[in-house]
């Protein structure tokens, strides 16, 4: 297994165990199949574990699990506040011990406030106490290093690394989201500064394996290095030096056991000027499958009047790439449930956008289209509630 530091000089293994997606047995996590691929895990080097309050039982297998192996000083455990739950000072502790129940532990080594998408709900939190709260929790030694995940533009991204000391950060980053939420751009912003950045869904849930275009499929079959399709995918985040820690929600022993040896074989620069060329072909076939021919390049922003051009069209073709459903989501975390909304619906049709985009892309035309597609009358009303009730919380947080 290769390690990277994290900011105090600690190694942490290149490869995470994403601990969401644990088989099910009915309706419970199935305890003896995860218990064997956290074994296998361990026994490859693997050394971070990533939980959260809201997975379905995630935190309490995984305690379960370390408990009864003797893992606790092997490993390192990371989970999340969730914060989107948070009214008052009082719930920040009584999730967090809850957690250390969960988890049979006295201290978590990795703390994160779970999927922040703007600014706005960690200054919300800062009301509440959070910086004193985690100065005590870290002075007690329960917990370790802190940080947060994120689901949001680039800006937002920066002014949030930008507000506090973070010891780490964890973001959605894969080749076909180079230039899309946090994108490269966050990830070299958080190297910059020092900060560790953890990586999730590098393999977009899998749909940069199972769903690849068959072009796409077959260049990788067929490209010499005979990389699979998860294999490339990895090695294309290692390659990064910025990139410390990619997590994987590895759910049979022989996974587990591929990913480790190729965790104990990538290495920085590894990529060749060829494995790049396939990587741009791939995504090139992804993007001939899409509805919007958008870049990400984001020379049509700011909008003036608030529209997430490249968000809303990310997850347009996000809907042909993965399920509408999933695109669907993605759409309210990053454009709809923001403290200022983005919505396509905003736009006054001033063509300044247009005016500035290289692809030559019918904007406006293309907004409407989407946002048909993106909000239909469920997922309308769904954004609205969710809204309703951020917005609720952010004026009790503010009593």
């Amino acid at each position: 297994m290769n390690y990277r530091k994290n900011k105090v000089g600690e190694d942490i293994s290149i490869l995470g165990y994403g601990c969401m997606r644990f088989t099910k047995k009915g309706n419970s996590i199935d305890i003896d199949k995860a218990e064997k691929e956290i074994l296998a895990a361990v026994e490859g080097g693997v050394n971070y574990f990533d939980t959260a309050y809201i997975y379905p039982g995630s935190e309490v297998a995984l305690g379960e699990i370390v408990e009864r192996n003797n893992l606790r000083d092997k490993i390192n455990i990371a989970t999340k506040l969730p914060q989107y739950m948070i009214r008052n000072k009082a719930a920040i502790e009584k999730y967090f011990q809850e957690q250390l129940s969960r988890l049979r532990t006295d201290h978590i080594d990795y703390y994160l406030m779970h999927m922040l998408t703007d600014v706005v709900a960690w200054k919300n939190l800062e009301k509440l106490g959070i910086k004193e709260w985690i100065k005590e929790k870290k002075a007690s030694g329960e917990i370790r290093h802190i940080g947060f995940s994120y689901h949001g533009d680039t800006k937002m991204f920066v002014e949030i690394l930008d507000d506090y000391d973070w010891d780490f950060c964890q973001i959605q980053y894969n080749y076909l989201d180079e230039t899309t939420q946090a994108g490269v751009d966050g990830l070299r912003a958080a190297n910059k500064k020092g900060i560790p950045v953890v990586i999730m869904e590098p393999l977009r849930g899998g749909k940069l394996v199972d769903l690849l275009p068959n072009k796409a499929k077959s260049a990788i079959e067929n490209y010499h290095r005979g990389w699979t399709r998860p294999e490339l995918a990895f090695r294309w985040l290692w390659n990064q030096p910025e990139v410390t820690c990619v997590l994987s929600g590895m759910n049979t022993v022989e996974m587990v056991e591929e990913n480790c040896k190729v965790a104990s074989d990538a290495n920085v620069g590894d990529f060749t000027d060829e494995d790049f060329k396939l990587i741009a072909d791939i995504k090139s076939y992804i993007l001939d499958a899409v509805k919007v021919g958008c870049t990400g390049c984001r020379y049509c922003m700011p909008c003036p009047k608030g529209v997430d051009i490249p968000a809303i069209f990310a997850c347009y073709n996000n809907m042909y790439i993965d399920t509408k459903n999933e695109a669907r989501f993605e759409f309210a975390r990053l454009v709809g449930i923001r403290k200022e909304p983005a919505f396509a619906t905003q736009c006054v049709e001033c063509g300044a956008c247009e005016s500035h985009c290289p692809q030559h892309i019918p904007i406006r035309e293309k907004l409407k289209e989407a946002d048909k597609a993106l909000r239909p009358f469920p997922f309308k009303v769904g954004i609205n509630i969710a809204r309703k009730f951020m917005l609720e919380g952010r004026k009790e947080a503010k009593k």
